[in-house]
Parts: C-alpha cells; sequence; structure tokens
C-alpha cells in the first residue's frame, strides 16, 4: 500500500512538471494571438488558487473577488497610464475638466508602489470584510450575498468617479512598461513566463498550504466549524487569513491581467465575472488545486472557441457545458480523471496481489 501511494505521488509530481514544461514551450508553436490569450488564463488561474483556498478547501463561497481582482488590475493600470502620458495628464481626466494630478495618482508613478498597492489595497479591503464578517458568523448564502452587494458598491462607485477612474471606458491606452513597448512580441513573450513562474509560485506556496497543519485546520473548519471552536481554536482568524490571501492573489493576478490585455474597466469586476471565477473553480474540481488551473484555461479556452466558432449561439453552448459538467461531474474534471485513475490503480492492486498470491501457492 505505501509504495501504491508513493507511486501515485510520484506520478502526480511528473503530471505537474510536465504540465508546466508544455506551457513553457508554448511560446515555439502558438501564435502571438494565442499566446497572449494563454497567458490571460493563466493570470486567471493565479486569482482560481485563491478561491480554490477559501471555497474548496475552507467552505467560504465568495461571489465578489472580481472586487480584489480589479483593484490589483486598477493599481498596475494607473502606473501603466501615467508612464505612456509622459509627465501630462492622462487623456480622461482632460476630457473631464480636470486641470491638475488628483493628490492620490501621484505614488502610482512608482511602479514599485503600484505593484505594493496591487496586493496590499485588496488585502486590507478583504481583512476588514472578513473581520466583521466572520467574526459575526455570517457564513454561507449570507456571507455570498454581502460579497455581491460588495461588487455593486465598488463598481457603481468606480463608474460615477469618472474623472478619477475613466468611468465605464476604464483604463487603457498603454504603450509602455518599464520603459518597454507593451505591444513589443518579444515583450509579451516576457510577460507570459513571468506570468507563468509567478503562477507555478503561488501553486507551490498552495500545495505546501493544503498540506501543512494550517491547511488541516481549514478543511475542518469547512467540514465542521462549531467542532473546531469547540477543539480551542478560533476559526475567525483562520478564515480571514485564508480570505485575504485569496484578495492578495487576486490582486496579483489582475496586475499581470492588465499587461497583457492592455485594458481594465468597471465591468470586469463586476457581477458577473466574480460569478464566473467561481465556474472556472467548480469545472476543474473545488478541491484540487490544479483542477483550479485547469477549468480556468478549459473555460476560458471554450469560451474563446465556441465565441469565434459559433458567434451567434456561443453562450448556449457554454452554458449547456456549465450545465452537463455540474450535473454529470460534481468533483470536476480532476474528479473524473481521479475516478479513472483510482479504478487503474485498484486494479493494478489486485493484479499484484494475485500474482502473489499464485507465488505463494506455488512454493
Amino acid at each position: 500500500m505505501n509504495s501504491l501511494i508513493r507511486s501515485r505521488s510520484r506520478m502526480q509530481w511528473i503530471g505537474y512538471v510536465t504540465f508546466a514544461a508544455v506551457l513553457a514551450i508554448a511560446p515555439l508553436f502558438l501564435s502571438d494571438f494565442r499566446l497572449n490569450l494563454l497567458g490571460k488564463f493563466l493570470s486567471l488561474a493565479i486569482l482560481a488558487l485563491g478561491l480554490c483556498l477559501i471555497w474548496g478547501y475552507t467552505g467560504i463561497l465568495s461571489l465578489g473577488h472580481g472586487v480584489y481582482f480589479g483593484l490589483g488590475a486598477y493599481c498596475m493600470a494607473m502606473y501603466l497610464k501615467l508612464e505612456s502620458a509622459g509627465g501630462h495628464l492622462p487623456d480622461f481626466m482632460e476630457w473631464s475638466g480636470l486641470t491638475a494630478l488628483p493628490w492620490f495618482w501621484k505614488p502610482f508613478a512608482s511602479p514599485v508602489f503600484a505593484l505594493g498597492a496591487a496586493i496590499f489595497i485588496p488585502v486590507l479591503l478583504a481583512a476588514l470584510i472578513g473581520y466583521l464578517t466572520f467574526r459575526n458568523r455570517i457564513r454561507g448564502v449570507y456571507f455570498s450575498i454581502l460579497s455581491q452587494a460588495l461588487v455593486i458598491i465598488l463598481v457603481t462607485l468606480f463608474i460615477g468617479k469618472q474623472e478619477y477612474t475613466g468611468g465605464t471606458n476604464g483604463l487603457t491606452n498603454f504603450s509602455t512598461v518599464f520603459g518597454f513597448g507593451l505591444a513589443a512580441p518579444e515583450v509579451q513573450v516576457a510577460i507570459y513566463w513571468i506570468t507563468l513562474a509567478v503562477l507555478g509560485l503561488v501553486f507551490t506556496f498552495c500545495l505546501w498550504l493544503v498540506h501543512s497543519r494550517l491547511g488541516r485546520l481549514l478543511i475542518a473548519i469547512r467540514d465542521g466549524e462549531n467542532r473546531v471552536r469547540f477543539c480551542g481554536f478560533n476559526p475567525t482568524g483562520y478564515s480571514v487569513f485564508v480570505y485575504c490571501l485569496s484578495a492578495a492573489f487576486a490582486g496579483l493576478s489582475g496586475v499581470l491581467f492588465v499587461l497583457q490585455v492592455g485594458i481594465i474597466s468597471p465591468a470586469m469586476m463586476g457581477i458577473i465575472p466574480s460569478v464566473e471565477m467561481v465556474l472556472w473553480v467548480a469545472v476543474g474540481g473545488r478541491q484540487s488545486l490544479i483542477g483550479a488551473v485547469i477549468g480556468t484555461i478549459v473555460t476560458n479556452g471554450a469560451k474563446s472557441f465556441f465565441s469565434e466558432s459559433y458567434p451567434e449561439i456561443w453562450l448556449i453552448l457554454l452554458g449547456a457545458s456549465f450545465v452537463i459538467i455540474v450535473l454529470f461531474l460534481p468533483n470536476g474534471l480532476v474528479g473524473l480523471f481521479e475516478k479513472i485513475k483510482g479504478k487503474l490503480f485498484i486494479t493494478r492492486e489486485r493484479g499484484a496481489k494475485d500474482e502473489q498470491a499464485t507465488h505463494t501457492v506455488v512454493s
């Protein structure tokens, strides 16, 4: 049995390395357009890992993670917009009648500050929301509704303050990043590899986390929060921590997303994108980290394929795919793979036992 477990673990790591290797050499066989799409999917997979931690491992369903994603993306976009403006006032501010750069925009001229703010601001907001809700034991559907209310408030604020945020158009028309042309193919390839490296680091960290004592405690909170409390632990602190961690991943995802897509608007942080983010995790398997990554790539890839091949009915096809997976694959694509793999290992184990019994009889 121990050899079987070691064999399964070895095969799992071989699968991870193979998957990463295929993604690493993708620039060699994908066009610039397809590579940009894949890079966008990988940046979104970072957010999906955070959702997997809070939903799949802790049992907290957030339908408002688009807010943290959007805040991170806007922080990076503010830096890109100021760099593109070359010391002048951004175009949308001039159109809105502003004559001077607002005070809270000025620090974003520094890329270091922008990157730090892209993670710190989502974490700060998540800490505030998480502490107030989890401390009062607001969970389940009530927390999900509250997270959607947060989305509505932030999106309305960003649209209403057009002179500061660009309104419904958002922030776009970026030309350079760190002095390099953002549209240059070699720069996009470099951003793709950076995104892949960041995804690898985040995935490795999450893998370590879920197999640590903290990870086992998060699973215990998911399966029985009151039992954890009766054992002497305070679930509030752990829930707030993992919620803030997922917000940090969402902000980081937004940074890498805006570098590859070149635009961020309030529509990208609304309720519909926030629900789609949960669907990525559900499709891959909410209790599997690699499932969150695969689900993000497969779902967004299917969305692009259907919209290109069947522009008139692509939404119907995408919705039908979601319904089929939810009804017939409750554990997602990874759950289906694990079921098939488990049957193969059981067959192999039975064969080994039969062979051992035969040798025993013969001897």
